[in-house]
């Protein structure tokens, strides 16, 4: 038996450690926490609860980057 499920990012099926927090996928999808903005389940997450929320099997995270320019 293994510790892990699958969750959806950004559209792509992924495989996660049971376990694993918002703040634990946006650092392994090597992505600047600061510069990202992650919806779960369809809501808007705060940066300072990322750490706090676990995922759950079949879960659904949409991650957008912010891009400056001018």
């Amino acid at each position: 038996m293994t510790n892990e499920f699958r969750v959806t990012v950004n559209g792509e099926q992924r495989s996660f450690e049971a376990g694993t927090t918002l703040l634990g996928v946006v650092k392994a999808l090597e992505l600047a926490p600061e510069r990202v903005a992650v919806e779960y389940n369809r809501a808007i997450v705060k940066r300072e609860l990322w750490n706090a929320t676990e995922l759950t099997p079949e879960s659904e995270i949409e991650i957008v980057m912010f891009v400056g320019g001018g």
